[in-house]
């Protein structure tokens, strides 16, 4: 599956803009046949909030559809499927409120994000429960990957857990190719 970029139409008046931010009709011929269980929603208060770069491990491993409610972020998803010809390579994508995107992340990729924008706000579906004992990741800043990532001159603001990951070089990906390689699609809104 590619990593997809969803943006549903917003439709404005004098008021302001209505969305229907998920359909599953919709989805479905966009994405395929994905089901959702669980909603997640974070808020980081400052910019430069550095998330990532996090997974879950089969057969815990989720996919996500992620929005910004407030705010803006750059998301970053990093190919993970062992054999894959983009495996540790990665693609980014801005999030807003304003743009009103979504990015969809398969299974046997990682994700992270930076706030752009102060007081932002983040909500995710996700395929899978949370499971503590799938719960993986790897570096945010690790030199192997180059990612290049927009922070503030004092830097990124990182939760101990995500100062502890291991180097990517140490990772060993319980995912294989599926012999569909990691692209960045962007249809015309949904």
């Amino acid at each position: 599956m590619a990593v997809v970029v969803y943006a549903p139409r917003r439709f404005f008046d004098d008021r302001g803009w209505f969305s229907e931010t998920f359909n599953a009709h919709s989805f479905r011929k966009l994405i395929g046949d994905v089901t959702f269980v669980q909603d997640n929603q974070s808020f980081s208060r400052d910019i430069g909030t550095v998330r990532g770069m996090h997974f879950q491990t089969p057969p815990f491993a989720q996919a996500k559809l992620v929005r910004c409610l407030t705010g803006a972020i750059l998301d970053i998803v990093v190919d993970i499927r062992e054999g894959s010809p983009t495996y540790g390579q990665y693609v980014s994508c801005e999030i807003s409120a304003e743009n009103g995107r979504q990015l969809f992340i398969p299974a046997g990729f990682a994700h992270g994000l930076v706030t752009l924008e102060p007081d932002t706000h983040i909500a995710y579906k996700v395929s899978d429960f949370y499971a503590p004992e799938g719960d993986k990741g790897f570096r945010w800043d690790d030199p192997a990957l180059g990612i290049e990532w927009p922070l503030p001159p004092n830097g990124p603001l990182l939760s101990p857990k995500d100062q502890l990951l291991p180097l990517f070089k140490d990772f060993k990906s319980p995912f294989l190719y599926d012999g569909v390689p990691m692209t960045l699609t962007n249809p015309s809104e949904a």
